[in-house]
């Protein structure tokens, strides 16, 4: 229950953030809109290769999956980009200065070098998960499944240090995983709190378009439908807006030892874990 109302407690002041700098959640739009970008183009990409037919099964050609694992490359890049800009932003904000966009991004500009060898770690890494878990068995995928959990967590930290500490992908991991090792990673579950947050608040959005299926109308279905799925895009927005938020306060409390800007008063400390910050 402790650790409940600590995710709580931080959810609420990642909110309070983003609401004193509403400029921290075009990141994720900006990422989002993107994203349906790249993916409308490699999928026109795909199509345009067509498929073909071994043994009674269909499957892409094999430039149809160059552009596939291209296209999963470019998505990571987009989303560790605008990733990057919103860590920079918060930190901004955390330290008492205000985001701005420009800023921002051309922080995120000024460490491409890092972000993009990143990216191709992350998207690899994703190809790989995914290509096994659509080949692997019902006990198989959870294992895969708890692989890319655990990969999740053990990078928790990448990006912040990208951007902190303008480290390598090697060695932002090795420090991610040690900063997770040293002080609060054995409580990291507190951060699933941030899928809970996006999982109640979605509900009415879910609600209004169960509601418009129930209807059995088409112009209650599409209207409803459309206010449920703008409703949950914005929940999406918000939440990984606040989760970026919360990523850095996370790193600057595990290195600094201390909680920064609106963090100052919550327990950190006793949300993730006892052990000592260690910036080495």
């Amino acid at each position: 229950m402790q650790r409940i109302r600590n995710s709580w407690e931080l959810g609420k002041i990642s909110w309070s953030v983003l609401r004193s700098d509403r400029t921290l959640a075009w990141f994720p739009v900006l990422s989002g809109l993107v994203s349906l970008l790249v993916i409308g183009v490699f999928a026109g990409l795909v199509a345009t290769t067509g498929v073909e037919t071994t043994d009674g099964q269909e499957s892409l050609q094999a430039i149809g999956w160059v552009f596939v694992v291209i296209g999963y490359i470019v998505l990571a890049f987009v989303a560790t980009y605008f990733l990057a800009a919103l860590v920079h932003g918060a930190n901004e904000r955390l330290e008492g200065r205000g985001a701005s966009l420009s800023g921002s991004l051309g922080a995120a500009n000024a460490k491409l070098h890092r972000i993009l060898p990143w990216a191709i770690v992350q998207g690899t890494v994703s190809v790989i998960i995914s290509a096994i878990e659509e080949r692997a068995g019902f006990v198989g995928q959870i294992i895969v499944r708890l692989i890319g959990a655990a990969w999740a967590i053990v990078t928790f930290l990448t990006i912040p240090i990208i951007m902190m500490e303008d480290l390598g992908p090697w060695n932002a991991l090795k420090r991610s995983g040690t900063l997770l090792k040293q002080t609060w990673g054995e409580n990291l579950v507190a951060q699933a709190g941030f899928g809970l947050f996006a999982m109640v608040a979605s509900i009415p959005g879910i609600a209004l378009i169960a509601i418009g299926v129930a209807t059995n109308e088409v112009v209650a279905l599409v209207g409803l439908g459309a206010i449920g799925v703008i409703w949950i895009l914005v929940v999406s927005v918000v939440i990984s807006a606040m989760s970026g938020i919360y990523r850095i306060a996370l790193y600057r409390f595990a290195v600094d030892g201390k909680a920064p800007g609106a963090f100052a008063n919550s327990d950190l400390g006793g949300a993730f874990g006892p052990g000592k910050p260690n910036s080495n």
